[in-house]
């Protein structure tokens, strides 16, 4: 056991050879029949040419592969086809590849404003804004249009993909492709199997995540899938520790110290904190609503947010945001208290990793290792420590239970796992788990 959440969870070569491994492993997909068959991929479509659709396409250029975006106004398509441009230079002014790559990457990516520019496409992906009606609209329409044995991916972050898949005729073509922002750099690619999907449509993804340098992780379809669905615990648990006395820059302190660059808080300030929030909305955040709806804070696009910042977006706590967590706290109904920063550590990153044994005990990951790699890639867990499922194997699975059960008092969505329970009393790890098949 950990003396304490900060310090490794491992010896540099335990936790390097245990990496290797986990990432070696989750390639591997249980219950695949014996010789499926790679579909060829040589024309992708991309829908959306944002900071998401951009990025998305810079993986296939970067490797080849030409890629059709479709945006729905010209001065939109422009600015991302601009922005592109524009980080190719800066890469090849850099000295990252000639510069004569600039004008052959480009060349592979074609901009249209018409979706049915798709049709000769093998793969095509949505990446618009979470909203299950357009995707379904979307789904329905390319359906019509892509060619037989074409993959329909959606870049949800969230949503059921079972669900869009239904507007089709072909659910067995649909999967999920999560990229993480900004994907032209982001290592983890959720690749998200639906019941429906075919095994070919599935060996073809993790074989294309290779080819544009990726690292895969395969999950079921539940909500967050596996990486979202953790951090939605993470960020209830910290709400509460926000109601109990602690402060947002108390909360991010934690866990810039435990090893993550940006804290709960650092990250909404930079995603924006008026992300499924507008004026007189009362969302699952209250507090986030009282500022939003308060004051011009926004994050740091707006220079305030739950931090100030200067013109160089350095934060510095709020004493205005002070005054209204302090009014929040005194109107949460909870008993102040004073939380030290490994309380913090342990409430907030433990329920994760009990989410952790209940998507395990759904047959929503594969293995214990998928989601440690899901973590590492996507979500800046500190490479020391392993992984959030690691660590608990570090800590303890009773510990990790008895401060689950503690927080589960207090926060209604957070739900013990009856595997946690079960492993916990038998002295178990979850690195005992063996692999298993997406349950679909």
């Amino acid at each position: 056991m950990t003396a304490s959440l900060t310090a490794p969870a491992g010896t540099a070569e335990e936790i390097s050879a245990y990496i290797a491994a986990a990432t070696k492993a989750s390639w591997n997909v249980q219950g695949l029949a014996a010789g499926t068959q790679i579909k060829p991929i040589k024309k992708v479509g991309v829908l959306g040419a944002g900071t998401m659709g951009g990025g998305i396409s810079m993986n296939f250029a970067n490797v080849g592969i030409s890629v059709t975006i479709v945006e729905v106004k010209q001065e939109a398509l422009d600015r991302g086809l601009g922005v592109i441009r524009k980080n190719y230079q800066n890469s090849a002014d850099k000295g990252r590849f000639p510069q004569e790559e600039v004008g052959i990457r480009m060349g592979l990516l074609n901009g249209t404003l018409n979706r049915s520019d798709l049709a000769d496409c093998d793969l095509i992906i949505e990446a618009i804004f979470e909203d299950m009606a357009i995707k379904k609209e979307i789904f329905a329409d390319l359906d019509k249009i892509a060619k037989p044995g074409a993959i329909l991916a959606s870049n949800t972050s969230y949503l059921d993909i079972n669900e869009i898949a239904s507007v089709t005729k072909r659910p067995q073509d649909v999967i999920g492709l999560h990229f993480f922002s900004p994907a032209n750099v982001m290592k983890l690619l959720e690749i998200v199997r639906a019941k429906h999907t075919s095994d070919a449509v599935v060996a073809t993804s993790m074989d294309l995540a290779k080819r544009i340098g990726k690292v895969a992780a395969l999950a079921g379809v539940c909500p967050g899938f596996i990486g979202n669905r953790m951090l939605a615990k993470r960020g209830q648990a910290a709400g509460y520790l926000l109601q109990a006395g602690a402060m947002p820059w108390d909360i991010d302190a934690a866990f810039n110290k435990f090893g993550f660059k940006m804290g709960p808080y650092q990250m909404s300030d930079l995603a924006g904190l008026d992300i499924g929030w507008k004026p007189g909305a009362k969302t699952a955040n209250p507090l986030r609503d009282m500022i939003c709806e308060r004051t011009p804070r926004r994050g740091q696009k707006s220079g305030a947010g739950y931090y100030d910042y200067d013109a160089a977006r350095n934060a510095t706590p709020s004493p205005e945001v002070e005054a209204i967590v302090k009014e929040y706290q005194a109107g949460s109904g909870v008993a102040a208290r004073k939380v030290s920063q490994e309380e913090i550590l342990e409430e907030c990153i433990f329920p994760m990793i009990n989410e952790g044994a209940a998507i395990l005990e759904e047959g929503m990951a594969q293995r214990a290792g998928d989601i440690d790699v899901t973590w590492l890639n996507g979500y800046g867990f500190p490479q020391d420590k392993g992984g959030p499922m690691y660590l608990g194997d570090k800590v303890g699975l009773q510990r990790v239970l008895e401060v689950t059960e503690r927080v589960a008092k207090n926060v209604d969505e957070i739900k013990v796992s009856n595997l946690l329970r079960t492993m916990a009393k038998d002295g178990r790890k979850f690195a005992d788990l063996p692999a298993q098949a997406i349950k679909v």
